[in-house]
Order: structure tokens, then sequence, then C-alpha cells
């Protein structure tokens, strides 16, 4: 039977089912139907059609247990909001927090018997930082190699073990992780990618969750506006002689196997005029 059922939209003979917008200019995402009117499944998930017409498997249960963990998260931040309120009620009267800070710590030096020289205990202060600094800078130092080889095993491995990259992109993985690589940060052992704008990229296949690796380098070239010279079956043409050749549009252009038979400086040559839309790598 007809799938939706509802009076909210209609079947087109492409196979699309399309509703009705929703009151703000805007209309929904459509599911996808054949010809027949059933919704179409893929992995046992409705198939939808966004308003960009990509086409998304919805996982409805892991929507529902998204929304659940969400809605206790809300609760936990609530909870701890009214806490904190409540520890701060006996300092409501307080209209002059820098004063009351300073006397308490009078009286904690008076409850000590004893006034310190303010000068005399910042100065003690801070060489007790610096003995503390010089103390653990080696081990602070270590640290900080050991973060940067987990990013690069995390994120640079995740470059060069892309099937995304290796199946759909014109250029090799580290040239793809020379221009996008500084989009994902290691975050509590996690790989996440950040948009142009700063904000996280999330998932669209998989509402409420972070995007996996693949799904992020998508969303991210998709806003790039060189993606067609990146990407494979661009529209640009090669020659077979060494070295690179006019295209169309009068664009540089070579072959992948003569862009790796570069060396490293003409390679980077080449790569930046691909992200500036002046070359291209035809296979």
């Amino acid at each position: 039977m007809p799938a939706c059922g509802s009076k909210s939209g209609v079947s087109r003979p492409d196979g699309l089912y399309r509703p009705v917008p929703d009151g703000k200019g805007k209309p929904p995402m459509k599911l996808k139907l054949t010809p027949e009117g059933h919704a179409v499944v893929q992995d046992g998930k409705p198939v939808y059609v966004s308003d960009d017409g990509k086409e998304i498997a919805f996982d409805a249960p892991q929507t529902r247990d998204t929304i659940a963990r969400l809605n206790a998260e809300a609760k936990g931040h609530r909870e701890r909001a009214e806490a904190a309120e409540a520890k701060l009620k006996p300092f409501e009267g307080i209209s002059d927090p820098a004063k009351a800070i300073k006397a308490l710590e009078l009286v904690s030096n008076l409850d000590q018997k004893r006034l310190v020289d303010a000068g005399e205990k910042d100065k003690a202060i801070a060489e007790a930082i610096k003995a503390v600094e010089e103390k653990y800078s080696p081990i602070v130092s270590k640290a900080e190699q050991l973060e940067a080889a987990l990013y690069a095993e995390k994120i640079g491995g995740a470059f060069s073990r892309s099937k995304l990259i290796a199946d759909k992109f014109a250029i090799p993985a580290d040239l793809v992780q020379a221009r996008f690589g500084s989009a994902f940060k290691i975050e509590d052992g996690k790989t996440v990618a950040y948009d142009q704008h700063g904000n996280k990229i999330f998932s669209r296949a998989r509402p409420g969750e972070l995007a996996d690796f693949d799904e992020a380098i998508e969303t991210l070239v998709d806003h790039y506006p060189y993606k067609a010279q990146i990407l494979k079956g661009s529209g640009a043409t090669g020659s077979g002689a060494g070295g690179s050749s006019q295209g169309v549009g009068g664009k540089k252009t070579t072959t992948r196997a003569q862009f790796d038979a570069l060396d490293p400086a003409a390679r980077a040559s080449f790569a930046k005029e691909i992200a500036q839309g002046t070359a291209a790598i035809a296979d």
C-alpha cells in the first residue's frame, strides 16, 4: 500500500514522495517511493531524499535512542545548574565580592596568628610554581610528543585508509589531508570534524551523532569551491606525454602517474594550482 498514507503529500512519476511545505516555506524530507508507491528500504531502513537531493537511510531506533540520551543529558545539566544556584544563594547579599574576598583573607591570616607580607608571599608562590614547572617540564614535553603521534596515527591514518578518498578523489590522500586535515581534532580519544564555521559536523544518516570520517570529508568537500578539480570525473582532460598539458578551459592537466613521479617541490606547486582551480589530475 502507498507509504505515509496521509494527506500531507503526493506521489510523483519519478518515484519520490513530495510532501506539502511545512508552513515555513521549506518542504520536509521526502520519502523515496518505488513506481508502485512502496517505500524504498535500504538495510531495513526507509530511504528519504533531502531538499538538496541526497538520499539518507533513516535509522529510527538509533534516532530514538539518541533523543533519549540527549533528554537525559539535558536533565543532568538542569540538576547541576539548580545545585549551583542553591550553593550561591547564601552569598546573595554580598554587593562587593572583591571586598568580601579580602576580608576572608584577613580573617585567615589572623586565624594563623600572623600577617604575611603580600609581596613576599607572592614571591614564594612564584618560586614554588617555577620549581614545579621545571620538575615536570620533561613530562609535559613527552605528553605533547605522544599527543602529536596519536594525532598523526588517527588523523593521518584515517586519510590514508579512506576508501572514499581512494575511490572518488583525483589527488593523493596526503594532499587531501594537507587541505582538510586542520578540520579534524581528537577529543576524548575520538576523531571529531568541524565545518568552516567552527561547528561540529553531525551525521545526516544518524541524527544526533557525530559524522564518521568519510561522511565528514564528503561534507567538507561539498562546501569546497574547487571540489570539481580534486574529485574524479571533473571533466578535465590530460595527455599521455610526460609533464603537464593544457586541458579544457586552459587548465593545466597531468595524469596521476605523472603527478606521482614529480619531485616533492613540484608536487607541492602543482597541488597549489589544483587548489586554485588552474590545474587538475586526469586519469
